[in-house]
């Protein structure tokens, strides 16, 4: 009998919580709705398909005939569905009683939907943890895929991926199947023939071998260059289908259930953690990953054996590596048991929601692209955290308070005061800096602003400026490209792209987290422009040293701190002590904070006293709904500037429905300027606004043995209560609804 083999081909479709709707639009043009049609025009070809939550629903609303098409071709038998978390989060980073939650929640969508309840799960990112069979099994899921990296971790011969494996978790069973390094590297981006080539390279006369490949949809027609080479001129997609058929006498296409009913799994597997390699990377410090991509790349080039056991970090050390994921994550924690305090009801149903919501992927980590270097999916994660706390406090009947609890779980406590209309955390251990100020009303993190910090990929954007020769710009670098030899456009792991020239020169890292409310103390003759840049020196010791609690209750904390301050060359010592006050009603918050500085040096004291904030108005691209208003001028919330003597200030966002008036008391020299990034897009490297910092400073003289003070003000705004609006459209759904019948 002639040598035979089936090919799984499994599709990801995903577009996350908070995307702009231009770019669902915009993929689905050039992915989602160009490979329905070649599926219609193929219908020899099966492949599966996994649409996440956040994508479906924009589906449903906007493009209800694309359901209509992907339904017939299920019942059909040309594709099946697969389903996974709904909203796409990284199961291992959710209790337990969210993975199956969410798991179960998408089955039932896709049942609603398609008719069929699915089997197969996809995994974000392909984390993967010893204990999710548990999970999946406890939602009724069968299999998933993982990634060829996994079963190398495992120890398993490269051609063990060649089929389907079973694993278990406290006895709870689970089929895995592995992604082939070789077809995932092909499709697209190698030659027709080349695929077809690999796969009866790997064919037996048993035909008991499957190869699949299980990656991303957006990769045929949404990744840089792959339009014209899947649909365009090269119609690739096309040519691949034609192929499949024409060879469908020893090549088969199947799904993957489709697979299992027939075939046995061909054993046993334990997994260990781990992603595809690319995570492993990116999971890294900046210059470990560097090392480690080298050593791998000198391995991989000389075809040594060790190559296959070099594996990166871990997906959780996103957590440890970014003090902004950590805290991200440990709010969810904390509103998951909130939520799930709450008794059952349509209440708890919306928070529930809002909480599946806020646990979506793409923020807790960071790679190739933006995830939580994107500012505008960033704060809606935190949008939907912000709104189902809401619910869960309201519901509970929960009083406004002031407690130490070790919030981000690195075994000190840290301050959260709630009141009505805000939420504010202060970590006393980094300045007694304001990390969290939340703004319940229009559901606003107010200080969800990213440090500038190190990546590995910097490295590569210097290189690509200092060696690109004159209209490089956007150009593609030189990498694998087609597989096989042929003319395939490169990988988006291989292109090196730019939004902007100079990019590289505009590089600044912050020395400390970027929290608010830290007093800096900084040399008399400091500028904005260096401040701005992160080159000023710090002649003191309180920006992001520890501070002692003198005093909590509600709405007022109390901290000092022994500072040290450099001035003549000569260290001063200074007490200084912070109060911030929390007042007002949830429509118009406010946020006091007081500072006295006492002198305990013999000599006088000369440096600039600063008050520094970090705020963001999703600002970005000049976005003129986001502004600042100082002395009688408003900017956009991305432009810097200055201005002396400042009494007032004020600052907002139109769209979002907040404005902050700042009162200054005495009055203060007023720097501002936005706080942007370098990261990596689909369409190139590209500046990120993550938000402003506004530095409120006073030349500061302090004589021996005195004493001063200085006063911030804050009076927050809010135009709308999106609990109130969201609690009146449920009504008015309640109303319109047919009564049930006696």
């Amino acid at each position: 009998m002639a040598p035979r083999i089936s090919l799984a081909l499994a599709l990801h479709n995903h577009q996350p919580v908070g995307n702009f709707g231009w770019v669902f639009a915009e993929v689905y043009e050039q992915a989602y709705r160009p490979l329905l049609g070649a599926l219609e025009r193929h219908p020899g070809v099966r492949l599966s398909l996994h649409y996440t939550g956040p994508l479906l629903e924009w589906l449903v609303a906007e493009r209800p005939d694309f359901i209509e098409r992907l339904r017939r071709l299920i019942d059909d038998g040309q594709v099946e569905v697969i389903g996974g978390a709904l909203y796409e989060p990284v199961l291992a980073s959710l209790p337990e009683r969210d993975r199956v939650a969410q798991l179960v929640r998408m089955a039932d969508r896709l049942e609603s939907l398609t008719g069929r309840r699915p089997t197969g799960a996809w995994l974000a990112e392909r984390v993967w943890e010893p204990d999710l069979p548990t999970s999946l099994a406890a939602a009724g899921y069968r299999w998933t895929i993982l990634d060829d990296a996994h079963f190398r971790a495992a120890a398993l011969h490269e051609d063990a991926v060649w089929g389907a494996w079973t694993t278990e978790d406290q006895g709870r069973p689970l089929t895995v199947f592995g992604t082939e390094q070789g077809l995932r590297y092909r499709i697209p981006f190698g030659q027709v023939d080349g695929v077809i080539d690999w796969l009866r390279g790997h064919a037996t006369e048993a035909g008991d071998r499957l190869g699949t490949m299980g990656d991303d949809g957006e990769k045929f027609g949404a990744w840089p260059t792959t339009w014209e080479h899947c649909w365009g001129e090269q119609r690739w997609v096309d040519r691949f289908f034609d192929a499949l058929e024409a060879n469908s006498t020893w090549l088969t296409t199947v799904t993957p259930s489709a697979w299992l009913e027939r075939q046995r799994p061909i054993g046993r597997v334990y997994v260990p953690t781990g992603s595809y390699a690319e995570m492993g990377e990116w999971a890294l410090p900046p210059d470990e990953a560097r090392i480690f991509a080298d050593v791998r790349d000198r391995a991989v080039e000389a075809g040594r054996p060790e190559a296959r056991w070099l594996r990166g970090g871990f997906w959780r050390n996103f957590q440890a590596r970014y003090r902004e994921i950590n805290d991200l994550h440990k709010q969810m924690l904390r509103t998951s048991e909130r939520v799930d305090a709450m008794p059952p009801g349509a209440i708890r149903d919306r928070a529930l929601d809002h909480l599946h919501r806020g646990q979506s992927n793409d923020c807790y980590w960071h790679g190739l692209f933006g995830g939580v270097y994107i500012s505008h999916m960033r704060l809606a994660t935190l949008e939907h955290l912000i709104a189902a706390e809401d619910l869960a406090d309201a519901a509970a009947g929960t009083e406004p308070a002031a407690v130490l609890a070790d919030l981000d779980l690195d075994g000190r406590d840290e301050v959260l005061m709630t009141e009505p209309g805000q939420i504010v955390a202060v970590d006393l251990d980094e300045g007694a800096g304001i990390g969290r100020w939340d703004v319940r009303p229009v559901r606003h993190a107010l200080t969800a602003v990213l440090r500038r910090r190190p990546e590995a990929y910097h490295a590569t954007l210097r290189r690509f400026e200092a060696g690109a020769p004159a209209g490089a710009q956007g150009e593609p670098s030189p990498g694998r490209g087609d597989k096989d030899g042929g003319s395939g456009p490169a990988s988006i792991h291989e292109l090196v792209r730019v939004k902007e020239p100079g990019l590289a020169a505009r590089l600044h890292y912050d020395a400390y987290e970027r929290r608010s409310g830290l007093v800096r103390f900084l040399p008399p003759d400091a500028t904005p422009d260096d401040w701005a840049a992160g080159a000023v020196e710090e002649v003191g010791d309180a920006r992001d040293g520890a501070w002692r609690l003198v005093s909590l209750e509600r709405g007022k904390l109390v901290v000092e701190r022994e500072a040290v301050v450099r001035s003549g060359r000569r260290p001063h010592e200074i007490r200084v002590e912070k109060r911030l006050i929390l007042d007002g009603d949830r429509r118009q918050p406010g946020l006091i904070l007081e500072l006295t500085l006492r002198s305990r040096s013999a000599r006088p004291i000369e440096a600039r006293l600063g008050i520094e904030w970090a705020i963001t108005m999703l600002g970005g691209g000049g976005n003129p709904a986001a502004w600042w208003a100082v002395a009688g001028e408003r900017s956009t919330h991305d432009r810097g500037g200055m201005a002396r003597a400042v009494q007032t200030l004020g600052q907002g966002n139109d769209q979002i429905g907040l404005q902050i008036r700042t009162s200054v008391a005495p009055p203060a020299d007023a720097w501002w300027a936005p706080i942007e990034t370098i990261s990596n897009s689909e369409a190139g490297f590209e500046r990120t606004y993550q938000g402003s910092a506004l530095l409120l400073s006073w030349p500061l003289r302090l004589e021996a043995a005195s004493t001063t003070s200085v006063r911030i003000e804050h009076r927050v705004s809010t135009a709308r209560d999106h609990a109130e609006e969201e609690q009146e459209r449920a009504g008015q759904a309640e109303t319109a609804a047919p009564s049930p019948r006696a």
